[in-house]
């Protein structure tokens, strides 16, 4: 999906950093993330996300707050409070770009802000909210050997995920100030809360007092073992199909969590992120599957593999020709399955093969035939099951020809 560079104006006039990703085809929906405290639109779990939601059709802006990442500003002026503006003021770009925001996503304290932020928006339609604390304050256990030298001199160097960061006694008190409970009693927005019943930085006490605070309609999902940054591929990607498919519901897309389709008569493959190899296929404009990679090949095994996908093609083909026979014959075939299996094996071995040197594809299939049938009759099921084009495809010249799409 194509991903481009954009830049708005932040709460205190710097330019604020951002990526907006955006669909192979119409946009049918806008999307804001707001990512964890002292992270950046970059990480695994914000750009997963991203990704995911424009396949389905929603363009996603996912920027860095003031003074992390690329943005500008200082860190050290900002608050939860400024987040909250922050992520108002891209929600008001978006639309002035003729793109309006529906959807908020917030991840940990962005998940906080976007809940505060959202009462604010009126086209905002649906919010979720991603291991967020209830508390913004909640955050200040991340440095809490701090808070007294905080209190003392006003401010003090932490450490935090590696990186040094200056907190001053302003970003307490506001952070402490802030009450998110009231405002997501009166957001009056449809809320997904997502947690991890074993994070360890945001209990899932936060995310049970977030969702009882909620007017309908809200929904909870677990995360299950997931950990906070929601660091798995596999965790990323459960949370970003679920993100995806709740919120087809409240934005009103006609095709729920499924990629924006290709031209009839195409099929599409686009790769989900270069983290990994999942990949997303459309075919035409109405159907889509999902090709992955097994864990042992780096992949997070979430769909077929390549080879696991020419199978099902010939699998398919068997059974479709088989079945078109038989019902032409009106012969009394009551389930027709058929089991594939892929491996290569030297040509020698191959009774068929012209090659004779080096490896060959073979494609071994067990036929299972049920039903009144006599023998003739299955013999004759199992020769027409050879007829099929896929099978007579694979076993044919096959010519491939490959352009750089300009």
């Amino acid at each position: 999906m194509p991903s481009k560079k954009i830049t708005f104006t932040g709460h205190s006039g710097e330019q604020l950093a951002a990526r907006f990703d955006t669909p192979n085809g119409p946009i049918l929906a806008t999307a804001v993330f707001a990512h964890c405290f002292t992270c950046s639109k970059d990480i695994f779990a914000a750009k997963r996300i991203s990704k995911r939601l424009a396949s389905a059709g929603i363009a996603v802006l996912r920027f860095d707050f003031t003074g992390l990442g690329l943005s500008g500003g200082e860190f050290s002026n900002t608050g939860f409070s400024s987040n909250v503006e922050d992520i108002r003021l891209a929600a008001l770009h978006m639309g002035k770009t003729g793109h309006p925001v529906s959807l908020l996503v917030g991840h940990s304290l962005g998940g906080a802000a976007v809940l505060k932020a959202a009462g604010d928006l009126p086209d905002v339609k649906a919010v979720v909210s991603l291991a967020a604390p209830s508390d913004p304050a909640h955050v200040t256990a991340n440095f809490a050997c701090k808070l007294d030298e905080i209190k003392q001199n006003g401010a003090a160097k932490v450490s935090l995920a590696g990186r040094e960061f200056e907190i001053r006694q302003a970003f307490i008190d506001d952070i402490s100030s802030a009450k998110l409970l009231p405002a997501i009693r009166t957001m009056q927005k449809a809320l997904l809360v997502l947690h991890a019943p074993l994070d360890k930085t945001v209990s899932i006490d936060n995310a049970a007092e977030i969702f009882m605070a909620a007017k309908h309609p809200k929904s909870f999902v677990t995360l299950d073992n997931a950990d906070h940054l929601i660091t798995r591929a596999e965790d990323a990607e459960y949370a970003a199909d679920v993100i995806a498919t709740w919120a087809a519901r409240y934005l009103d897309l006609p095709k729920p969590a499924a990629p924006i389709g290709a031209p009839e008569g195409i099929v599409r493959v686009d790769e989900v992120s270069p983290d990994g190899f999942r990949q997303d296929i459309a075919a035409g404009p109405k159907h889509h599957i999902i090709a992955d990679e097994p864990l042992s090949f780096g992949g997070t095994d979430t769909g077929f593999t390549p080879y696991q996908l020419v199978s099902a093609g010939l699998g398919a083909c068997t059974s479709m020709t088989i079945r078109m026979y038989a019902q032409r014959k009106k012969w009394p075939l009551e389930h027709v399955s058929v089991d594939i299996t892929h491996d290569k094996i030297h040509a020698a071995d191959c009774e068929h093969c012209e090659t004779e040197n080096g490896k060959v594809d073979q494609f071994k299939r067990i036929i299972t035939l049920q039903g009144d049938l006599d023998t003739d009759q299955r013999r004759r099921l199992m020769e027409i099951a050879d007829k099929c084009p896929v099978h007579r495809t694979l076993e044919g010249e096959i010519d491939i020809v490959t352009f750089e799409a300009t």
